[in-house]
């Protein structure tokens, strides 16, 4: 089900060369979009399997059978066997164009979060832009919950390894980066369709977090224009203009509502907002905490000195897993305190 992804930088070198197939979009290490709409993804990051630890057990299963697509399950095995555990949705990042469930950093923070905290982890693999363009992941993390729902009414033996521990009445949407942004755009999509939960049930969403939200717009904020990112950060201003260009409709800006929210009428539970002080996201993160808490929606929100994005799966700096360990355990105060 999951396979590594690699590519031969020699194959077609010549026909590329000679026929005019160029690279039109391009972030170094991570993605080349050709002229023909050929994609390289190099393997940067290692893609692992699931496994059973001493700590949590985790397995891919299909959610989605028209466009098989799957996601990972983590569950604690070192919490009360007669306890039903929170269960939280997850998005990973990657600017909706690179990424995976799969991938050994996500992989490893997931299972060390649901052992830690004490969740059950659905970490969803979403199609990815630019040969599937945004709303394609809102959809997928939609078929995801609607996956779940029928799991809770139906009880299926083949599930029960998970769901018999999961209390489905109490559900978190979470991710980073990207994937906050798609656990956004779910939870908005999840609150405008379930009209008070009634949709959904058993099914019942408390809360959304979002760690280093993936939000921009065409004006530049403070620390987009003017924030030096340190070499441990994972995202530049560069890349994520790129990013936007790849996974917006064809002839968007920048200014579209799936980039910038229009927020005047949203409808949101409580939100944790995990912002890093070196990030180049960190005003817009601010500015979405500001706004959220104007449209009446509680808003509690932590800012983690001395790192950049995506520092909890990277930790390539000395204040990398100090920091993770305070989110997590910002995480687990706002699961267990809705």
């Amino acid at each position: 089900m999951v396979t590594a992804i690699s590519y031969d930088p020699r194959q077609n070198l010549n026909l590329r060369k000679d026929h005019g197939i160029v690279v039109v979009e391009e972030i170094e290490g991570l993605i080349k979009v050709y002229n023909n709409g050929h994609i390289e993804r190099p393997p940067i990051v290692p893609n692992v399997p699931p496994n059973s630890l001493s700590h949590v057990t985790s397995k891919d299963v299909i959610f989605h059978n028209p466009t098989n697509l799957w996601s990972r399950i983590y569950l604690p095995t070192n919490n009360n066997p007669s306890k039903k555990l929170p269960l939280l949705i997850y998005f990973h990042g990657g600017g909706f164009s690179v990424g995976s469930a799969a991938w050994k950093c996500y992989h490893d923070f997931l299972s060390t979060l649901a052992s830690k905290i004490g969740v059950v982890i659905m970490s969803v693999n979403y199609r990815l832009a630019p040969e599937n363009r945004l709303p394609a992941a809102y959809d997928d993390g939609f078929h995801a919950i609607t996956w779940l729902k029928n799991q809770a009414m139906v009880n299926s033996k083949e599930q029960n390894w998970w769901s018999s521990k999961c209390n489905f009445s109490n559900m978190f949407i979470s991710g980073d980066s990207a994937g906050a942004n798609i656990a956004y755009h779910v939870a908005i999509r999840l609150n405008s369709y379930n009209n008070n939960n009634n949709n959904i049930k058993p099914l019942c969403l408390k809360g959304v977090i979002l760690i280093q939200p993936f939000f921009g717009g065409e004006s530049r904020t403070q620390s987009e224009k003017y924030s030096v990112q340190p070499p441990y950060s994972a995202l530049n201003l560069s890349a994520s203009d790129t990013y936007w260009r790849i996974a917006l409709p064809v002839g968007s800006n920048r200014d579209h509502p799936w980039c910038k929210p229009r927020l005047s009428s949203m409808k949101l539970p409580s939100v944790l907002m995990c912002i890093s002080e070196m990030d180049i996201l960190k005003d817009r993160n601010l500015e979405m905490c500001g706004v959220l808490g104007d449209a009446g929606i509680k808003v509690e929100k932590h800012v983690y000195k001395g790192v950049g994005h995506a520092f909890h799966i990277l930790h390539n700096s000395p204040l990398s897993q100090p920091r993770t360990q305070d989110m997590m355990s910002h995480l687990k105060a706002f699961i267990y305190n809705q």
